[in-house]
């Protein structure tokens, strides 16, 4: 039997085995409570204090905060293009901005019948199995070929598939190369793929080729500054693997700015729509991220709030601009920031991500269709559920598998934890019964470590908490487990208006996290750490050698505290009784932060202390998201449509762009999308006509395996969305100090 420990990071370099290959492309709770049922018997609840309030859900700022001047780059560097012009809206066709076409191509991939069958199924020792046998398709022809990869340079050197061993299932990307025309020639930046990564750095480096010609061998960074570079030059990227050359990457060209523009057409109606939160996957299988967005209409109100809200819609775009499909999820799910949220991934192992949602009557999926499959069978699609008051209290509750290429209705069932007596969740009118998160998580399947998806979805975290999994596999959709506090909730208010998820014990599964609560892998109580509800949380190695640790802020309690994620116990814990703290942030950010990340709550009476022990500091990560962009490791502040240096300095601005969700003014996404390591920042324009995916054009010296190959920053990017929106987390430290990061034990699909 085999112990993972891949990503709890507790000063050990852990060893997958993987065929290498070529590719270019306030104390201590214990608790032992077992599983719930999807419906156990209403307890009385209690009375909650009447913080649950908060501001109007998805309603959208006016603009934000609009900082004045251009783009300004770290270290006296101008970022590509300068300042956005104000001529950002796209017009009709489809087509990109002005140098905004992305040009990462397809070579990045294994050939074909290089990737292991489908479904590899679970070994006896609670992990995958191999993920089938290798497909003949990527044999080296006669010529030198390999499958989708193309020619390979240096001879015909053979591409040796990807591998299908390891333990996570992540996807099968492309190389990512991006080029943009900066001050001083073109600046590139590419993926190091997770399978490629070794602890030894002279064993990987990487070719860049101008225009046919190689211009360089990379041994340092995924990132280059091509001094010759030109707007009308053409690059192209090979790994070299101990001194053997692989396939090169589909030719890139350079975009004339620093962002690439994704043209939007807002749904029309009774309201006014805005772009809202986004998840990234590869939507088609051709090993680029794509993006699943919500439409936000003017109309839609926090749970706090009656009123009728219009109906939600879901995009799905790629990067190049394609719009894949429109779900309209019908008048019987309410608007707000509550209520949708997203479970993005390749759930089935077919190497196309599917998405996940709550469903009802009245909602179509993206052919223009009602729901027809499981309970939606002989539906009454013209019945309205909605009260007096605008809530929907009654009437069926589904969850829905959509396809990712065009959005049609794959597998329909009864939503997990149904909302029985309303009261059961702590009011009596509606308000917590529907407070909702969700993404997805390498959770456990039947008590094994399977490192396979599923889909998470939680319903409560007041009065009642549960957290519910469930797995879409050969087209079946079907409960995995499901957690129920009714019994087991320590103190009232143990969740948050988000979830997190990391493998906190090492096992090869990971735990949920909603909060200041722990739950396991196989859906039963880890830990509580007493603290009681809060507004945002952290969870990633905030402390060097100590594993992952949750920082969070107080609600009933006030205060905030930095806990373990495997006992609940505390680093250090304040608390303000009285006081609702209800913004905060926990990250590396600045020189001080070497032995111990910064611990933020913007409304406590100590503002800024380390998260290791509460020791009061300078340093602040801010109250919203934070964001890897500069040539350092430290982790950059973002806010509205702006990026700054916690030790003061704005690096980027847009001041044609929003941020999302009223007073919370956070972007669309951010994630590592494109290029090297570091984030890409997605934010919608102020007029709804367009995305924006800003890249950095800042060289950096750290080279780093793409985060989306880091299996705990791959589920957080997907939590990112839901509810109060919190940015990802990698499940190891990345500053300045940093050990090398383990390796992934992943296989992709």
């Amino acid at each position: 039997m085999r112990t993972h420990n891949a990503f709890t990071n507790r000063g050990t370099i852990f060893k997958i085995s993987l065929v290498m290959m070529l590719a270019p492309a306030a104390s201590l709770v214990a608790c032992n409570a077992t599983t719930g049922t999807v419906e156990p018997p209403a307890g009385s609840g209690g009375d909650q204090s009447s913080g649950g309030a908060t501001s109007a859900g998805g309603m959208q700022s006016s603009g934000g905060q609009q900082a004045v001047g251009g783009t300004q780059g770290s270290g006296g560097k101008t970022s590509a293009g300068g300042a956005p012009s104000a001529g950002g809206s796209v017009g009709a066709g489809g087509l990109a901005s002005s140098g905004g076409t992305l040009g990462v191509g397809t070579g990045g991939l294994m050939g074909t019948g290089g990737k292991g069958t489908a479904g590899a199924p679970a070994g006896t020792g609670g992990k995958s199995g191999p993920g089938g046998t290798m497909g003949s398709g990527g044999t080296t022809g006669t010529g030198g070929l390999t499958g989708e990869g193309g020619a390979v340079s240096a001879g015909g050197t053979t591409k040796i598939p990807v591998p299908g061993s390891g333990h996570y299932q992540m996807e099968n990307l492309d190389r990512g190369v991006v080029a943009v025309v900066v001050t001083g020639g073109v600046y590139v930046g590419w993926r190091m793929m997770g399978y490629e990564y070794d602890t030894t750095a002279t064993n990987v480096s990487y070719n860049l080729y101008r225009d046919g010609a190689k211009i360089a061998n990379v041994t340092d960074s995924t990132n280059y500054l091509d001094a010759a570079g030109k707007a009308t030059s053409s690059y192209t990227v090979t790994a070299v693997i101990k001194t053997v050359e692989g396939a090169q990457s589909p030719a890139t060209t350079p975009w004339a700015q620093n962002y690439l523009s994704i043209p939007l057409t807002p749904p029309t109606g009774g309201a006014t729509y805005s772009a809202n939160d986004g998840a990234p996957g590869d939507l088609d299988g051709d090993g680029k991220l794509d993006i699943v967005m919500k439409w936000d209409p003017s109309d839609a109100h926090d749970n706090a709030q009656s009123g009728n809200t219009s109906d939600v819609f879901i995009d799905g775009y790629t990067l190049a601009g394609k719009r894949l499909f429109r779900v309209d999820l019908g008048p019987n799910i309410r608007a707000g920031a509550h209520y949708t949220q997203m479970s993005v991934y390749d759930f089935d192992g077919d190497g196309k991500a599917e998405f996940a949602v709550k469903t009802a009557p009245g909602t179509k999926d993206g052919l223009g269709n009602y729901l027809a499959t499981g309970p939606a069978v002989g539906a009454d699609n013209t019945a309205i559920y909605r009260n007096a008051s605008g809530y929907i209290l009654t009437g069926p509750e589904w969850i829905t598998v959509f396809r990712g290429t065009d959005g049609k209705e794959l597998a329909t069932i009864d939503y997990p934890v149904q909302r029985g007596s309303v009261a059961a969740w702590g009011d009596a009118y509606g308000n917590r019964v529907d407070r909702f998160n969700g993404g997805f998580a390498f959770v456990k399947d039947g008590g094994v470590a399977k490192g396979l998806p599923s889909i998470i979805q939680g319903r409560g975290y007041y009065t009642r908490l549960t957290v519910s999994a469930l797995t879409f596999r050969n087209g079946v959709l079907a409960k995995n487990w499901v957690y129920d506090s009714v019994s087991t909730l320590l103190s009232s208010g143990a969740g948050a208006h988000s979830e997190m998820a990391a493998d906190v014990d090492g096992d090869g599964a990971q735990e949920i996290i909603p909060g200041q609560t722990t739950i396991n892998s196989d859906g039963t109580i880890r830990c509580q750490s007493g603290f009681g509800h809060g507004d945002a949380i952290d969870a990633t190695e905030l402390i060097p050698g100590k594993g992952i640790t949750v920082f969070s802020i107080h609600e009933s309690q006030g205060g905030s505290d930095a806990h373990d994620a495997s006992t609940c116990k505390p680093y250090y814990e304040n608390t303000e009784p009285g006081v609702d703290s209800n913004r905060g942030r926990a990250e590396y950010v600045g020189a001080g932060n070497e032995n111990g990340a910064s611990c933020y709550c913007s409304s406590c009476a100590v503002h800024q202390q380390l998260c290791a022990d509460g020791t009061t500091t300078g340093l602040s990560p801010g109250s919203n998201f934070v964001i890897y962009w500069d040539a350092d490791e430290w982790r950059e502040l973002e806010n509205a449509n702006s990026i700054t240096k916690a030790s003061g300095g704005t690096l980027l601005t847009c001041a044609q762009c929003s941020g999302n969700n009223s007073t919370k003014n956070t972007p669309t996404l951010s994630a590592d999308l494109l290029g090297d390591w570091r984030e890409e920042i997605v934010w919608r324009q102020t007029d709804n006509t367009a995305l924006r995916v800003y890249t950095t054009t800042d060289v950096t010296t750290r080279r780093i395996y793409t985060l989306m190959h880091d299996p705990t920053y791959r589920a957080q990017v997907n939590f990112e969305q839901s509810a109060y929106n919190q940015p990802p987390h990698t499940g190891f430290r990345i500053s300045p100090n940093m050990a090398d990061p383990p390796v992934p034990d992943i296989f992709v699909k």
